[in-house]
């Protein structure tokens, strides 16, 4: 009876990949390429940054791009638009899910070297426009340190976008993947 209760204890804890945490582990993977890898058709170049089909994207999800910065500030990210929709108990639950699916994942990167995801989760409210939550790689040392997947719930023209970014901690985030 213990192997079965460890099993469940290890799966509620992010050990056993999922496809959310093996396409984010990917993302993060390419990190240090400026997601050179993940660059697919070019979507739009008129004004910075420079935006690029993810070749790259979550199962059901509505779309991802590749952003790319340059002249003065440098930087790169992906996003991932995983659901709009205009019921908020819908959005609230699958960030939930999302949430629980990242939560304390292992990460494989930099040369095998690990990685835990962590971040603290923050529930998301209709009367706020913008629910986000922040991870962390763990340990944060090398070029890793320097990573910010974020999980956002956010209102938009009264309809409800979820989405998860990978970019440099320094830049602003761009949600572009529509």
């Amino acid at each position: 009876m213990a192997p079965v209760i460890l099993s469940a204890s290890l799966t509620a804890q992010g050990v056993f990949s999922n496809k959310t945490q093996v396409i984010l582990e990917k993302v993060i993977q390419d990190y240090p390429n400026h997601f050179l890898h993940l660059r697919g058709e070019l979507i739009g170049q008129a004004t910075q940054p420079a935006r690029y089909r993810s070749t790259l994207q979550l199962p059901g999800s509505a779309s991802s791009t590749v952003v790319v910065t340059g002249a003065g500030i440098q930087g790169s990210g992906w996003s991932c638009t995983i659901l709009e929709t205009s019921d908020f108990n819908t959005a609230r639950v699958r960030f939930a899910e999302i949430y629980d699916q990242l939560s304390n994942s292992i990460i494989s990167a930099d040369g095998q070297k690990t990685y835990i995801l962590s971040g603290q989760y923050e529930a998301p409210d209709q009367n706020r426009r913008n629910t986000k939550v922040l991870f962390s790689l763990l340990p944060g040392v090398g070029e890793m340190k320097g990573v910010r997947v974020e999980l956002a719930l956010d209102q938009e023209e009264g309809h409800w976008v979820l989405s998860i970014n990978v970019n440099d901690k320094d830049l602003p985030v761009y949600t572009t993947s529509r």
